[in-house]
């Protein structure tokens, strides 16, 4: 848990619909309220069409908020910025650009000079695990090299927050597992505040300090469980199991038995 108590970003009653006022409108967040502090890991956890990428979208600005407040550093956000970066489940790399080039193309577009790329490049690169690959491109990486790519290329321009949408939900399972290691760690190096969205509690609970786990379309916040778990976190541990079982307990009230462990 960050030891600072400030305020990052703040939901008051927000809530969103699609198609206002059409027949197909669709009801997607009916109210949601939370307050998430600087440096702190969230995930969002919640059944499948609840809301949570959605909440992710109105933070990161793609989506407007139809009522309530969203604020970042208690300022409203009103659309994308470079104060915030996105990591999305599909690795959306450029296909003609080098893992450096990836990595470096929004500090390409600031005109950062050749010497700060090139720090800022190859320290991402060490932390992230990349050495070695910097001049081969996405179409030779594996998916999780892909995607550790991505995240640099999101940490890239040193955003205040990160966006994550189900980042590794497109990955086996022991890549998944070494991603999962790889981010808490980078997340402790970088104290970085991050937002994460999930279906995975275990995912949930080996990364964050909080879990706001929401109900099912229009979705509220119906819980929000502290993670109060040394590093590195095992899923093994009899504390692990116990917070996972209240997180499943919870969960399965709005999706039944249809839950991914």
């Amino acid at each position: 848990m960050p030891e600072t108590n400030q305020v990052k970003i703040e939901a008051e009653g927000v809530r969103k619909i699609y198609n206002e006022g059409l027949t197909n409108e669709v009801d997607a967040i009916a109210d949601v309220t939370l307050k998430i502090r600087d440096g702190e890991f969230v995930a969002l956890l919640g059944p499948s069409g609840c809301g949570k990428s959605t909440f992710l979208y109105m933070v990161g600005g793609f989506e407007q908020v139809t009522a309530g407040s969203l604020t970042l550093d208690h300022k409203p956000i009103k659309g994308p910025g470079s104060n915030r970066g996105i990591v999305f489940q599909e690795y959306v790399l450029f296909p003609w650009r080098t893992v450096f080039n990836n990595i470096a193309y929004g500090l390409h577009l600031r005109n950062e000079s050749k010497q700060q790329i090139d720090e800022k490049v190859s320290r991402l690169v060490t932390m992230i695990g990349l050495e070695g690959f910097e001049e081969q491109y996405p179409h030779s990486l594996s998916g999780g090299m892909q995607q550790r790519v991505a995240i640099a290329r999101a940490m890239a321009y040193d955003p205040d927050v990160l966006l994550m949408d189900e980042p590794f939900g497109a990955l086996d399972a022991q890549t998944r597992s070494l991603m999962i290691q790889d981010l808490a760690r980078v997340h402790r190096e970088t104290a970085k505040t991050t937002l994460f969205v999930t279906h995975s509690v275990e995912e949930a609970i080996l990364l964050s300090d909080r879990v706001f786990l929401f109900s099912a379309r229009p979705s509220r916040i119906k819980k929000i469980f502290d993670i109060d778990l040394p590093y590195p976190r095992s899923v093994t541990d009899d504390a692990f199991i116990d917070i996972q079982k209240l997180v499943l307990n919870e969960l399965s009230e709005e999706v039944g038995n249809d839950i991914d462990h």
